[in-house]
């Protein structure tokens, strides 16, 4: 519990932040001539983490959980590693999406969608993963309870 909690959510929430946070002040804010300069604030990038994390959560951590015997072995090694994986895409695959409506939602910020850029290089590791037979919910198991 203290993993989750203090690494995966608030460490990891914060690099995500500050790397969202630095991108879009950096070079997505719009820059008009007659108005006040705005920028976004590191806990509003800190909040759509914390929106998109919840998702996340209650696929990987609760519905995981209850699942845990079917993903690491009762059924046939690629099928369990297909649903597991697939859970990891579509947990990580929402999460960036949340994350650009988030973005989306400020009227300042140009060119959000590279917040989606990351799905891209997700979809590429799921089929790598489903090729070497990588089964995700084993490896995460092993890391945090070995």
């Amino acid at each position: 519990m203290f993993w989750t909690v203090f690494i995966d959510f608030i460490t990891v929430g914060c690099l995500i932040a500050t790397i969202a946070w630095w991108l879009s002040n950096k070079y997505l804010r719009v820059q008009a001539i007659h108005s006040v300069e705005q920028s976004v604030e590191w806990l509003y990038a800190f909040d759509i983490h914390c929106n998109s994390f919840f998702p996340l959560f209650l696929v990987l951590y609760v519905l995981q959980f209850f699942l845990v015997p079917v993903l690491i072995g009762t059924l046939p090694a690629f099928i369990s590693t297909l649903i597991a994986n697939s859970f990891y895409l579509a947990s990580f695959g929402y999460y960036c999406h949340i994350t650009y409506l988030g973005y989306t939602a400020l009227p300042f910020l140009q060119k959000t969608q590279c917040f989606l850029y990351p799905i891209g290089v997700f979809c590429l590791l799921y089929l790598v993963s489903l090729i070497l037979n990588f089964n995700m919910s084993i490896f995460v198991m092993n890391s945090y309870f070995s």
